[in-house]
């Protein structure tokens, strides 16, 4: 049986981060529990201390059939490659051809560094491309 789950990102910034990746993917914000008018009345009902009301966000696809993203902050900086990254399918796969998938790969790109992400550079391999980014505080995904 498969479990359900969700992908964690430590970061400095969680609000910050979480609203770069919900307009990556095309989430949300995660509203607050039923009961709830907003977060900040929630937080305080299960008595989180102020400051520590920006210490965590999440994400999750307003069709529901996507995985919960968390961000939680962390006092470390990131220091190494991920070991894990996001692919983010923006031009129709290998089916579509070369020369119409770099087009939508590089529109893509001009968009998330717009919103705060970094290009380390396209990959032409095997007949294939993609670009590799970096989200604003360091962590690798591809634009594919």
């Amino acid at each position: 049986m498969a479990r359900a789950w969700q992908l964690t990102f430590d970061c400095a910034d969680p609000a910050a981060l979480s609203a770069f990746w919900a307009e990556t993917l095309g989430y949300v914000l995660q509203p607050p529990p039923d009961g709830y008018d907003d977060g900040p009345s929630f937080l305080e009902a299960m008595d989180v201390p102020v400051e520590d009301h920006d210490s965590a966000s999440a994400i999750v696809d307003p069709a529901g059939s996507g995985h919960r993203i968390y961000f939680q902050r962390v006092p470390e900086e990131k220091s190494v490659k991920n070991s894990l990254h996001a692919d983010v399918p923006v031009s129709g796969g290998p089916q579509v051809p070369l020369e119409r998938r770099v087009p939508l790969q590089d529109e893509e790109r001009d968009r998330l560094v717009a919103l705060g992400a970094s290009q380390v550079g396209p990959v032409h391999e095997q007949g294939s491309h993609w670009i590799v980014m970096q989200d604003p505080e360091g962590n690798e995904l591809c634009i594919t």
